[in-house]
């Protein structure tokens, strides 16, 4: 099982969210809970190319 990391806020009677490693795409739901299962549902197609030209994080270490 993979474990990523995911930043939300409250707005407006929503929870918005998105995953640390595509902060581009956001999802909102109106409890905490809908939110997560909103943000499980959408992670398949930020992977699999269903989303064209999706932004990516990186990192790279710098000595």
């Amino acid at each position: 099982m993979e474990r990523h990391k995911y930043k939300y806020y409250e707005e407006d009677g929503f929870f918005i969210g998105f995953w640390e490693e595509f902060p581009d795409y956001r999802t909102q739901g109106k409890t905490l809970e809908e939110l997560i299962k909103n943000l499980k549902e959408i992670y398949p197609d930020l992977n699999s190319g269903a989303i064209p030209n999706v932004y990516h994080v990186g990192e790279v270490e710098i000595a």
